[in-house]
């Protein structure tokens, strides 16, 4: 038998995914300071996170593929500025 959600879960979870893109957004920026930071094993984790944000924003895999390559905090930052600006 399947729980139902009472009004107040039912509102939660629809502002949830009506700000979901803001979300994903919040967090690929705290992502791009921790790729500042990060060497070596915490860098690849890192960027593991990042390409699955971008993937979530919808981002052309071959732009995702692009940033990857580059391996550069910069270029994902500038990104991210694109996004929120657009």
């Amino acid at each position: 038998m399947a729980k139902q959600n009472s009004k107040y879960q039912q509102n939660i979870i629809k502002n949830y995914y009506k700000n979901r893109e803001a979300i994903s957004l919040q967090r690929l920026s705290e992502l791009v300071t921790d790729l500042y930071l990060a060497e070596g094993k915490a860098r690849e984790k890192t960027w593991g996170y990042i390409v699955a944000a971008l993937e979530k924003l919808e981002l052309p895999p071959d732009r995702i593929q692009h940033l990857r390559q580059q391996d550069n905090p910069q270029l994902v930052a500038q990104l991210v500025e694109e996004l929120m600006a657009g």
